[in-house]
């Protein structure tokens, strides 16, 4: 259904919809549970100059990459936009800006998951709401230059024990390229990301796993260490309150 957006209060909200909306009829798309709804504001903006000179700028270096020309390139992905995403078709001339920032975040994660390398200029371009971080870290391209097959950092020091002891589930991770890495040894963590702008995150469990940091296992053993020394702590305190 649609409607207007007709008041704000908080986090509450006043829709006045297009049709009528019975009680017998919410009941039944809820299928007897608490009803939700999505709010999807329709941005009429039109796309900015930047963001075309963007999605360009990808198309140009994905069509060097694979052969194509440029405007065989632009159409091949549309065609796979459309078919993922279920969009209809679109023009670059006058989309709306959220159609141009949901394309080209398909196009970053495209290039991402197939390994297609960006030209500096263009990496240097991609928005800073996009994950740019954790998409280089899950396919191994340094967070500064973009290159393939780059290191998993660790920016919070882990000791020089044994890694397989550390709990990695509390750190902080950025990927670098040999080059940069060393830079980032010789100029100390808070210097090195300092000059890049860059902020190392956090991992997912997942993410972990399937970057083989850490197994399903050996944070299971984590956690039920944790609980036997929460439990004995526990009694530790009981016994030492007095009756």
């Amino acid at each position: 259904m649609f409607g207007k957006l007709t008041a704000i209060r908080g986090n509450q909200i006043t829709i006045q919809l297009d049709n009528e909306l019975n009680h017998y009829k919410l009941a039944k798309w809820a299928n007897g549970k608490q009803p939700t709804v999505e709010l999807h504001v329709d941005d009429s903006r039109m796309i900015s100059p930047d963001q075309r000179r963007k999605i360009f700028a990808m198309l140009n270096d994905m069509a060097h990459y694979c052969g194509y020309e440029a405007r065989d390139m632009e159409a091949e992905m549309k065609f796979q936009y459309y078919i993922k995403t279920g969009s209809e078709e679109f023009s670059m001339a006058n989309c709306t800006m959220s159609q141009a920032n949901e394309f080209l975040t398909f196009l970053l994660d495209f290039c991402f998951q197939f390994g297609i390398p960006f030209k500096t200029r263009t990496w240097d371009m991609i928005p800073d709401t996009y994950p740019k971080a954790m998409q280089c870290l899950r396919h191994r391209q340094c967070v500064i230059c973009g290159k393939l097959h780059s290191d998993i950092d660790h920016f919070t020091p882990v000791g020089i024990g044994s890694r397989k002891l550390v709990d990695h589930r509390k750190l902080y991770f950025e990927c670098l390229c040999r080059e940069h890495h060393q830079e980032r040894h010789q100029l100390g963590a808070k210097s090195f990301i300092a000059k890049y702008h860059i902020k190392p995150i956090r991992l997912s469990e997942q993410d972990l796993i399937n970057l083989h940091i850490m197994t399903r296992k050996r944070m299971n053993e984590i956690d039920e260490r944790i609980e036997q020394n929460e439990e004995q702590q526990t009694r530790i305190s009981i016994n030492r309150d007095p009756i």
